[in-house]
């Protein structure tokens, strides 16, 4: 049975798992900015799940394929972004040769987009990252057989999609969640943030996590002085977070409600990724895997081919 979300946030292990989980994606942000900018917004990030789903086929629709009017009308039945957001994120993703049209297609009418090598490398890693977490959570060999099997992300992935775009748990897990997530670079600055939590107590609603540095946030994650000033204005205009005395010279914290809201989307996030592990395995009547080790690190998934 896949681990629930209520399971996960009541796990007393999971707060060390979110936080490894945190730093392991700054690692994967810091090797490969442009690409996993992607995945630090929300909207960009949903988008480019919707785009791998059509690539591998989204779970009840007959036929996969992802096209660029295909691709527009499924952002659009799921709200994720406008039209013009859209057409204009499949241009970004040609321009950076995250995408690439096949070539000699019997339908010329027609351009079939498809992922590069070096895309779904990255989206290998960051499902890899995710069930690696889940290993350390119960002692699972899910990355491991994720390695053994790469074919596996194209059952995986598009679970995780269909399931990621009903969950209100994922998409509006709170206000303070929300302003950081559906900002340009915001979701890394958060993992930032949070990655420098080492102890929650519940009768305080402050939780101190230290010093932080406005010029190192700005140069590793390629956010302008104005954006993150602005950004951290009105979180703590929400009573989110701020200094315990002179802003940048003293310690800074974080409110409980927002580690919570944090906190209860990895939970409803992992809870996904492990219940689309489970059905992608069975589906394919499981399969022998190699044995899990923890000293391997979740960064072992270096095939592109899906």
């Amino acid at each position: 049975m896949p681990i629930a979300a209520e399971e996960l946030a009541s796990n007393e292990k999971f707060l060390a798992a979110i936080l490894r989980c945190a730093h392991e994606l700054i690692a994967i942000y810091n090797e490969s900015p442009r690409i996993a900018s992607i995945f630090a917004a929300q909207q960009r990030w949903l988008m480019a799940h919707a785009g791998f789903a059509l690539h591998y086929g989204m779970p009840g629709e007959p036929n996969s394929g992802l096209y660029a009017a295909r691709f527009v009308d499924s952002v659009l039945i799921h709200r994720i972004a406008s039209r013009n957001t859209a057409v204009a994120f499949v241009q970004e993703m040609l321009a950076y040769k995250f995408l690439q049209p096949l070539q000699d297609l019997p339908d010329r009418r027609t351009r079939l987009l498809v992922p590069t090598d070096y895309t779904i490398t990255h989206l290998g890693r960051w499902i890899s990252t995710h069930l690696f977490i889940l290993d350390l959570l119960d002692g699972g060999n899910r990355a491991d057989n994720l390695q053994a099997n790469p074919q596996m992300i194209a059952g995986l992935q598009p679970r995780i999609a269909a399931a990621i775009f009903t969950s209100q748990a994922i998409r509006n897990p709170g206000p303070t969640f929300n302003l950081f997530n559906w900002a340009n670079s915001g979701g890394v600055v958060m993992d930032y943030l949070v990655s420098k939590v080492e102890s929650v107590e519940p009768s305080l609603e402050r939780i101190a996590i230290g010093r932080i540095s406005m010029k190192d946030i700005r140069d590793q994650f390629m956010i302008s002085n104005t954006h993150l000033k602005r950004l951290l204005k009105q979180a703590a205009q929400m009573g989110s977070v701020g200094w315990e005395g002179s802003p940048g010279r003293s310690s800074f914290w974080l409110s409980r409600g927002f580690v919570s809201e944090y906190w209860n989307y990895q939970a409803a996030k992992f809870a996904v990724i492990d219940a689309a592990y489970e059905a992608t395995s069975n589906a394919s009547h499981g399969t022998d895997v190699r044995p899990a080790s923890d000293e391997a690190g979740p960064h072992r998934f270096t095939s592109a081919d899906p």
